[in-house]
């Protein structure tokens, strides 16, 4: 469900890159690209060579105007280089690229989701190749080329990316009741008792964690927020690689920590009901009672913007807005948590190389995050481009040297716990069952091998 999880903004399309946009002259008539107008310098792709006729297969979790957007990014290019790019996005994409690579029907690019995804199939991936290699050294910190290799092997350049751990509320209300966004995770904790001990109408959190056979993954990323936030970096990486046990008791403390908000029925569940309420509360919609004034706080990742009313105002200054979940040490400085897509290629033709090699520059970073609805942790992408302020705002996060960044923990985690017992044992938590009992049941159903 790492799809699900992973969904961005989409907006209307803009143009693509000034950078691009700027370029003229070989193109032809009829482009596909974005601006459409098939001025395009091909110079600027004179060094991934010219394949007339020649196809790339791509395949991916990407469907709808997302799926547009990106094919947007690669048309000049597509026309260019004169390589068709066969895209296919598809919802069954996570259990059918795995039926394809066995069955011998591999696209020759996919875009995984998820770090465990592209690594159960590390064995029928090509290693990427050294171009590639290089731009994710120049454009990614160290962390994202960790995401894509594999026993020590390189296989997947990152491509997109998501932030999670935003805390959203309504700026106008914090400014009329006085409330200060919190900068540390205690004084959130006391802005949380204040809001219950002094508004009879609003309750400090609302929440959701409700999404079909995927229920409970919103509690997944409150816990791996506080892990980081209060054990670093370090613990996290042992924690999610299972060197430490799953109820060691650093990780129990952070489920505390969260639990201290979320099983409290004077903390949540504004507009739904009490704390149980949370697990029948739809994910997309818990965030709503912050705009009805129900609530003051809600926890999710960047594309709860996506999950707003039409015509909402997104922004500092507006109808709704954001920060980041705060350390709880602020001398650790500011750890993220979030998400992203890898590109890894089941085949090594020369065109596919090329495509490959292309997908992993700060040009196609520019070319998709211009048309709005994205992000990339890409050193080189202009956060000018970004399609929103927040979407700005989070290109800075990942861009800063200083950020703390780690991929979200259920997704590095093996699929039985990950998008099982993890899942199923925030359901449980909610319901009542304590951290110990829940932490242990998670720890107990690890895969031996």
């Amino acid at each position: 469900m790492a799809n699900i999880r992973s969904r961005k903004l989409t907006l209307p399309v803009a143009a693509l890159s000034v950078s691009l946009l700027a370029l003229a002259g070989c193109g032809s008539e009829g482009s596909d690209g974005a601006g459409g107008s098939g001025d395009v310098d091909c110079a600027a792709y004179e060094s991934y060579g010219t394949f007339d006729g020649a196809e790339v297969s791509v395949y991916s979790s990407i469907v709808d105007l997302e799926a547009e957007y990106l094919e947007n990014s690669w048309a000049d290019f597509s026309e260019c280089t004169g390589i068709e790019v066969a895209f296919e996005g598809s919802k069954e994409f996570e259990t059918q690229v795995g039926v394809r690579a066995q069955g011998g029907t591999a696209p020759d690019l996919a875009i995984f989701p998820q770090p465990g995804l592209l690594a159960a199939q590390a064995g029928n991936l090509k290693p990427a190749p050294q171009a590639v290699s290089d731009l994710v050294d120049e454009g990614w910190s160290p962390d994202w080329k960790k995401y894509g290799t594999v026993d020590g092997t390189f296989y997947g350049a990152p491509m997109l990316a998501n932030i999670k751990g935003y805390v959203w509320y309504v700026p106008a209300t914090f400014e009329e009741k006085g409330w200060e966004v919190p900068t540390t995770w205690d004084e959130m904790t006391e802005l949380t008792e204040k809001i219950a001990g002094e508004e009879e109408e609003i309750k400090p959190w609302c929440a959701g964690f409700e999404s079909g056979e995927a229920t409970g993954w919103p509690g997944t990323d409150w816990i791996e927020d506080a892990v980081l936030r209060e054990h670093g970096p370090d613990v996290y990486d042992q924690w999610v690689a299972h060197e430490i046990p799953f109820d060691d008791p650093r990780i129990v403390e952070s489920f505390d920590r969260v639990g201290d908000i979320l099983k409290n029925d004077d903390f949540v569940n504004g507009g739904f009901g009490d704390s149980r309420s949370i697990l029948s509360t739809a994910f997309a919609e818990a965030g709503q009672p912050v705009l009805d004034g129900q609530c003051a706080m809600h926890h999710q990742a960047s594309f709860q913007a996506a999950n707003w009313p039409e015509g909402t105002n997104v922004a500092e200054d507006g109808d709704v807005w954001a920060f980041m979940t705060p350390p709880v040490d602020p001398a650790a400085g500011t750890a993220i948590t979030g998400g992203g897509e890898m590109v890894g290629a089941y085949a090594d033709r020369p065109e596919v190389v090329a495509l490959q090699t292309y997908m992993a520059t700060a040009e196609f970073a520019n070319a998709r995050v211009s048309q709005g609805g994205a992000i990339s942790a890409n050193k080189g992408l202009d956060p000018e481009l970004a399609g929103s302020d927040l979407d700005r705002q989070s290109i800075e996060l990942l861009q800063d040297p200083n950020t703390v960044f780690r991929f979200d923990g259920s997704d590095l985690m093996p699929g039985a716990v990950g998008s099982n017992s993890f899942w199923s044992g925030i359901v449980n938590w909610i319901n009542g069952s304590s951290t110990e009992e829940v932490t242990k049941s998670v720890e107990d159903s690890w895969p031996s091998s």
